[in-house]
């Protein structure tokens, strides 16, 4: 297999484990770095993604953020998009009514109201540490600064997920990408964006989708796995995922991308 770019979602797909990657991983990436970009693909924020980013030595290429809402290369901002504050505004008070917690992402801020067993994983799993705030007052904030959100995430019970997941997409699916990450949390990003518009903007002259190679496990990686030219889905991943992808590899807990990548992609 022939391909440019190679293109990792992160958690469930390429982490070895909850934080980080394998050795195995690190040496497969390493190996072909010098022949093809990697650029990872997240709903993180950046700088839970940095750290990794260093770890396989690929801190000189791109990283897409939030599913495609914050695309860096260097530091430097390449594209930035929001989810507008009035639309924030709106859901923190229908998940207020159901005692769901927000997270509120942008760049590299993160503001949660209450310190919970889930903050407490996120804090773990993605080395960042969230503000604690109410959520109203980081709105106000994000006015006067003339920002928005890259993304919210929504932590709840189960059924208070179940209850309020339809609400939101009947209301809010024309502007915003609602996705279940699992039971307790919903991830919510600007519609205009996705992981595979950010990829289409970082291709250089000459290059095209059919160049990307992507490994993804979850909904938001369905796009991209579609229509780039080879989607590859870990073994783990939702059924709905590997029924569209053109392969599926071992679990990410078996170094499924590392085992892809050794047994189909050579100097």
């Amino acid at each position: 297999m022939n391909y440019k770019i190679l293109c990792s979602d992160l958690d469930g797909t390429l982490l070895t484990y909850k934080d980080n990657v394998s050795d195995y991983t690190i040496n497969e990436i390493k190996r072909i770095r010098s022949y093809m970009r990697v650029i990872l693909v997240s709903a993180r924020m950046p700088k839970s993604m940095t750290y990794i980013q260093k770890g396989l030595g690929i801190e000189n290429q791109p990283i897409i953020c939030y599913n495609g809402a914050l695309v860096l290369d260097g530091g430097n901002q390449l594209s930035s998009t929001y989810i507008p504050l009035n639309l924030i505004e709106e859901i923190y008070k229908k998940a207020s009514k159901m005692d769901i917690q927000l997270g509120l992402y942008s760049g590299d801020e993160w503001y949660v109201e209450l310190y919970s067993e889930r903050v407490r994983k996120e804090i773990k799993y993605t080395k960042a540490l969230p503000e604690y705030r109410r959520t109203n007052a980081t709105i106000s904030d994000w006015r006067t600064r003339g920002i928005g959100g890259h993304k919210i995430m929504m932590m709840g019970k189960k059924e208070s997920m179940d209850t309020i997941f339809p609400i939101l997409f009947n209301t809010f699916s024309d502007t915003l990408n609602l996705y279940r990450s699992n039971d307790t949390l919903i991830e919510i990003a600007p519609k205009s964006v996705s992981k595979l518009t950010a990829i289409s903007l970082l291709l250089r002259e000459g290059e095209g989708l059919k160049d990307v190679i992507a490994f993804g496990d979850n909904y938001n990686d369905i796009e991209m796995l579609q229509n780039t030219g080879h989607g590859v889905a870990v073994g783990n991943a939702r059924e709905e995922v590997k029924k569209i992808s053109h392969a599926v590899t071992l679990k990410n807990t078996e170094d499924g991308v590392a085992h892809y990548i050794k047994q189909h992609l050579y100097i």
